[in-house]
């Protein structure tokens, strides 16, 4: 797609996993495009010390998702591999696909997208970071949204060191201290099972809790028993979690032995926390629980149950904002609404701003990157015009119908504003693409 001079009239801002797929569906429709990225190669978040200074991975860290499930539907993972792979390793795969699609020369490396504002007649102009300000019919926001730290507002003040889990790189500079982690993610457990092999001790403060799920199960990874359960035999996600965590207490046992507090809801309400490592490391005493954080008190914290403990540092790792430097904080208003709960059609599309779309602004129950691999299609064959778009109301109550189904699923919290079902999700985009016709 150009705009008649020969100029393509597609901007993508992003080269991560998101970008990337957005280029490479665009491509293989004959679409022609331009892309931006901050920094001087592809990758995005798992590119670990990406000089774009958005990457959020530490040097541990092994990615969640399994082998057999991670990769692009086109492009699998060699077998040869680990079952989790690595930052490293997950990066290597991904510049692997990007080469083998003839993705990387398409891509403008060190060139930031500094705003994007409308340009009259349907247009958006976007403004680069070397001066150059070009206009687009249609921008794809691919930034991500795991870089821009959440910190919450505690009362009163603590002398050591303080930071966010987006900058914990490793634990060497916690040798022989003692530090608190705040929260109960996948990123909390992770640092504080690095950290506990080096640090003097571990704490780990939670307001609520979290359920916790093993990598492992019977000794295969337990998304291959979720893919069992849902995918072949085509069992309701629902049911299929309700079994998981059936099969998980058994496995593991009541986790409150562990000094970890049972959640208030079920498992198939939540992200599962998973780790292989945190419950050895608690049994160990390597790592002990404390409850939500009552206030900082110089050289130590006072929980919620009355005990203050002493620590040198504090890691926080409480989520992220969903940000858009380069919008205008009205602009971004209007194009998504509630930053609680994005308004955008199939997750993609903004309704109020027409010719604004997102890749990746998903938190699936399932894997990421398949996921965001039918997104990038399906918005291809939206931009090809091999399928027809959905009219404004329609998208209108397709939001309405999926904000119905997030209140009704999860847990009316920040870190659930991105939930979505993949194989909900997946089936729906699919679907649009088969009939030519977006729809509800």
């Amino acid at each position: 797609m150009e705009d008649g001079t020969g100029c393509p009239d597609i901007c993508i801002i992003g080269a991560g996993s998101s970008g990337v797929a957005v280029a490479k569906a665009l491509k293989e429709r004959g679409i022609a495009f331009a892309c931006y990225e901050t920094g001087s190669d592809i990758g995005g978040m798992w590119r670990y010390r990406n000089d774009n200074g958005m990457s959020s991975a530490y040097a541990a860290l092994h990615i969640d998702t399994s082998r057999d499930n991670l990769g692009y539907p086109d492009f699998p993972i060699p077998k040869h591999l680990p079952d989790f792979l690595s930052h490293a390793q997950f990066l290597a795969h991904l510049e692997a696909y990007a080469d083998h699609f003839g993705i990387r020369p398409l891509i403008t490396f060190r060139t930031a997208v500094t705003a994007v504002t409308p340009a009259g007649d349907g247009r958006w102009q976007v403004s680069l970071s070397d001066g150059r300000r070009i206009p687009y019919r249609h921008v794809v926001v691919a930034n991500g949204h795991l870089w821009d730290p959440r910190l919450p507002d505690f009362p009163g003040q603590f002398d050591g060191t303080t930071l966010h889990a987006h900058h914990y790189r490793t634990s060497d500079p916690f040798e022989g201290r003692r530090v608190l982690v705040v929260g109960l993610g996948n990123s909390a457990v992770d640092i504080a099972v690095d950290l506990c092999r080096r640090a003097a001790h571990v704490a780990i403060s939670t307001r609520r809790g979290a359920w916790i799920m093993p990598k492992y199960l019977m000794g295969v990874p337990v998304d291959r028993w979720s893919a069992l359960l849902s995918r072949r035999l085509h069992l309701p996600t629902r049911l299929t979690r309700m079994i998981m965590a059936r099969l998980i207490r058994l496995a593991v046992g009541d986790q409150r032995r562990f000094g970890l507090p049972r959640p208030a809801h079920p498992m198939w309400r939540e992200h599962a926390t998973l780790s292989q490592d945190l419950l050895p490391a608690i049994g160990h005493g390597r790592i002990t629980m404390r409850p939500d954080i009552a206030r900082l008190d110089g050289d130590g914290v006072v929980f919620t149950d009355g005990a203050r403990d002493p620590f040198d540092a504090i890691i926080y790792a409480t989520g992220y904002r969903t940000s858009f430097p380069f919008l205008d904080p009205g602009l971004a208003r209007q194009a998504l609404g509630d930053e609680s709960r994005p308004a955008l059609y199939r997750r993609i599309l903004s309704p109020a701003c027409p010719g604004l779309a997102f890749a990746g602004l998903v938190q699936p129950i399932g894997p990421t990157i398949p996921l965001v691999e039918i997104q990038a299609r399906w918005l291809a064959s939206l931009l090809s015009g091999a399928m027809a778009p959905a009219g404004p109301e329609d998208q209108r109550r397709e939001i309405a119908r999926h904000h119905a189904v997030q209140r009704r699923t999860w847990l009316d919290s920040p870190r659930y504003a991105l939930e979505v079902d993949y194989k909900t999700y997946a089936r729906q985009l699919r679907r649009d693409m088969a009939r030519g016709q977006a729809g509800i």
